[in-house]
């Protein structure tokens, strides 16, 4: 053998036992990253109680039988400027392998449409949404307020919210601004649970929320009067006769705007993960994601605490989040104009 080739074997060799120990690390596949986890990371951008809260902790519970090395999911509280605190978390402190995902108050989407917004929700991963949204605004009993026509008529009424950028600041901003309403409304509150209080103290007449959020006690025992819906849809609990908020808008403008407004209203409750995450982990974290909210456990669960279970899955939800900055420049500033 040519002394050259022998004295370059053992390099050879070297690197080749580099390249083989190396090999099992970049061609890692998700299920094997997963498999050797223990925590996962469930951020949710508002306090314990509220129904983002609820609805990822049922998730937190069953979606583990679905994953590789069945990990523990740990849900964390981080409210924080409408939940916007929670989804910048994800890309500015938060490990980027796949172990965090992010549920935040769907309101976001609104104020994520005009230029300059701090976030754009395409620049997120979307694991899908575990329901549909549906929205209302209602009065607590004791206030008198029963109808819309009665809210309308009012001198004053004061509404709360979870936030400059929650729904439930969205909802009353726009019954405010578009309709001319005599409304304050007192965005203060860092969850439901602190909100509720309030109504329940006397010292909010009401506020609008997703209809999942509310105390079934409150609906039982018909504390409060619903007074207009952010959706089309009639969940059991609403009269028939509660009137659709485009339905009582006196101009085609009017409507264009709530058309605006209420769009996000279909991501409901959205989980997201951060876009820099390997690919083929977001990919396996959305069958995982599909999965838990076909789980009949999962579903009885959610039902058992009142709440729907009306799925969208990954890329779907990837597609409705692009079609909400398509809209034009015109209307979004003027659905915005509704929000102050």
């Amino acid at each position: 053998m040519h002394p050259l080739i022998r004295r370059s074997a053992p390099h050879f060799i070297g690197f080749a036992a580099l390249a083989l120990l190396a090999a099992p690390a970049s061609a890692q596949s998700a299920k094997e990253f997963y498999n050797g986890k223990q925590q996962m990371n469930v951020i949710v951008g508002s306090t314990p109680g509220g129904g983002y809260d609820t609805y990822s902790r049922a998730i937190a519970r069953h979606m583990p039988a679905h994953m590789t090395g069945n990990p523990t999911f740990i849900v964390r509280n981080m409210p924080g400027a409408g939940s916007l605190t929670s989804v910048l978390y994800l890309d500015a402190t938060a490990p980027k392998d796949g172990t965090h995902m992010t549920a935040f108050n769907s309101g976001l989407f609104n104020d994520s449409m005009v230029p300059g917004a701090k976030t754009k929700f395409t620049d997120y991963a979307f694991l899908g949404s575990a329901t549909r949204d549906f929205r209302a605004c209602y009065a607590w009993g004791g206030t008198k307020i029963a109808t819309w026509d009665d809210l309308v008529k009012r001198q004053q009424v004061v509404f709360g919210g979870t936030g400059p950028n929650s729904n439930s600041y969205n909802g009353g901003a726009m019954i405010k601004n578009i309709f001319g309403m005599p409304m304050k409304i007192i965005a203060a509150y860092p969850g439901n649970a602190e909100l509720f209080l309030a109504v329940e103290r006397g010292e909010l007449d009401g506020s609008c929320i997703s209809f999942t959020s509310i105390p079934d006690n409150w609906i039982k025992e018909k504390k409060i009067n619903f007074l207009v819906k952010l959706g089309k849809s009639n969940p059991e609990g609403i009269p028939p006769s509660v009137p659709f908020i485009g339905d009582v808008a006196k101009t085609q403008e009017q409507k264009d705007i709530i058309d605006v407004l209420l769009a996000p209203g279909e991501l409901g409750r959205p989980y997201i993960m951060s876009k820099t995450v390997p690919a083929d982990r977001i990919a396996y974290m959305r069958t995982v994601f599909k999965a838990t909210m076909e789980d009949p456990g999962f579903v009885a669960d959610a039902e058992k605490q009142g709440l729907t279970v009306d799925p969208i899955i990954g890329d779907e939800a990837q597609q409705m989040v692009a079609k909400l900055y398509t809209y034009s420049p015109d209307v979004i500033a003027k659905a915005q104009d509704a929000l102050k």
